[in-house]
C-alpha cells in the first residue's frame, strides 16, 4: 500500500460561523445559512457585504460559491471572498487560497494560493495551515519541503485537524521531514481514524495488518477496513473481501468476500478483479470457472492497483489447466468486459449464459 497524502482542500466555513459576532443583521443571517434558510440569509447578509462587512462578504461569497440561494458563481465568489480577504478574514483568506489551487473564478495560481493560506495559517487557521502543509508537502507554489509540511501539519493536528493529522501520520510513516516512526504515524492515524476520516481508518487498518507501529493484530486491521469499506473506500473493500475470504480477523465467509470485491470493482480497483478470479479458480463461494477466472486475470493486468506479478502468475498457473478453446473464450470474454461500462453486469450475463 502506497500511503500518501489526502488531495483534499478546505473550506474554512466553521471557523467562520463560530467566531460571528453577534450583530444585528449577521447574527440572523448566520443562523439562517446553518438552517439552510438561503432566502433569509442573502436577504440580511447582502446588505452588510456590499456595506464592507467583512464576515458578511465572506458567507456570501461562499454562498456564490456552492450556489446557495444564488446560481452558483465562481467569479462573484471570488470576487466577495478577495473583499474580505483584504481585510483580514481568515476564513476568506484560506478559501481564496482554495480558489487559486483549483483555479476557480480565477487563473489557476499556486502561488498566490501559498499567499492566502499563510496569511490565514498566520492567524492560526487550522484549514488553512492544513492547505499550507498540503502545498509544502506536494510542491505546490513552493519548493517541496517536507520539514515545512510537518511544521504546518503539526499545527492544524494539535487543533483537531482531522486530514492533517492524517498526512502529518503519512509524513511520519515514511520518513519524510521527521525520523520515520511507525509508531507516531499510528498516533495520528488513530486520531484521524476515530473522527471517521475514511483514509486514516484504511491506512490504520494497515498499519495493524502489517504490524507496523503496532502489534500485529488482524482483528483491528479488519475491524478498520470495514469502517472504511462501509464508507466506499474501495481499497479497504479489496482488503476486507480478502480477510473473510482467508478467515483473517474475521470469520471466513465467501459471500461477504465477494460482496466486497464486487464493491471495489464497481469503483474500478484492479486488485479485486484479481482477488474474485481467485475465487472462480479455486470455486470458492462461487461456481469453479476457469474461463472466468482467465478472464479477471486478464483485465486485472490493465489496472494501477494491481500487483501485476501476482496476476500473471495466477493466470500462467490457470493457464496450464486449459485447453486453448477455453483461453480462447477467456480472452474473447475479456475484451468484451473491458468495453462495457459496466464489468460486473458483463461478467454476470456470461455467467448465466454457461447455466
Amino acid at each position: 500500500m502506497k500511503l500518501r497524502f489526502l488531495p483534499w482542500l478546505i473550506l474554512g466555513m466553521s471557523a467562520l460561523f463560530s467566531t460571528a459576532p453577534v450583530l444585528a443583521g449577521l447574527s440572523e443571517g448566520v443562523a439562517a445559512y446553518v438552517k439552510k434558510d438561503y432566502a433569509t440569509s442573502a436577504r440580511e447578509l447582502r446588505p452588510l457585504a456590499k456595506e464592507g462587512d467583512a464576515q458578511a462578504q465572506t458567507i456570501w461569497g461562499l454562498m456564490h460559491y456552492w450556489g446557495h440561494g444564488v446560481p452558483q458563481d465562481y467569479k462573484e465568489a471570488a470576487k466577495w471572498l478577495r473583499l474580505a480577504a483584504d481585510q483580514g478574514n481568515a476564513t476568506a483568506q484560506n478559501d481564496l487560497g482554495v480558489m487559486y489551487t483549483k483555479g476557480q473564478g480565477v487563473p489557476q495560481d499556486h502561488k498566490q494560493a501559498v499567499k492566502w493560506y499563510r496569511l490565514a495559517a498566520k492567524q492560526g487557521l487550522a484549514d488553512a495551515q492544513a492547505n499550507l502543509g498540503m502545498a509544502y508537502g506536494n510542491g505546490n507554489g513552493v519548493p517541496l519541503d517536507y520539514k515545512e509540511a510537518v511544521k504546518w501539519y503539526r499545527l492544524a493536528s494539535e487543533k483537531g485537524h482531522a486530514s492533517a493529522q492524517n498526512n502529518l501520520a503519512t509524513l511520519y510513516a515514511k520518513g519524510r521531514g521527521v525520523a520515520q516512526d511507525p509508531e507516531m504515524a499510528v498516533r495520528w492515524y488513530q486520531q484521524a481514524a476515530k473522527k471517521g476520516l475514511v483514509e486514516a481508518q484504511f491506512a490504520l487498518g494497515y498499519m495493524f495488518a502489517r504490524g507496523q507501529g503496532v502489534d500485529q493484530d488482524n482483528r483491528e486491521a479488519a475491524k478498520w477496513y470495514q469502517m472504511a469499506a462501509k464508507q466506499g473506500h474501495a481499497g479497504a473493500q479489496d482488503r476486507i473481501g480478502s480477510m473473510y475470504a482467508a478467515g483473517q480477523g474475521v470469520p471466513q465467509d465467501y459471500q461477504q468476500a465477494q460482496k466486497y470485491y464486487r464493491l471495489a470493482i464497481d469503483q474500478g480497483h484492479s486488485g479485486a478483479l484479481n482477488d474474485l478470479g481467485v475465487m472462480y479458480a479455486e470455486g470458492h463461494g462461487v461456481p469453479e470457472l476457469h474461463v472466468v477466472a482467465y478472464a479477471l486475470f486478464n483485465l486485472a493486468g490493465i489496472g494501477e492497483t494491481t500487483d501485476n506479478e501476482l496476476v500473471i502468475k495466477n493466470r500462467t498457473s490457470l493457464a496450464q489447466t486449459m485447453s486453448n478453446k477455453e483461453i480462447e473464450a477467456a480472452q474473447a470474454l475479456s475484451r468484451e468486459m473491458n468495453k462495457s461500462d459496466n464489468v460486473l453486469r458483463t461478467l454476470d450475463a456470461y455467467i448465466r449464459r454457461q447455466q
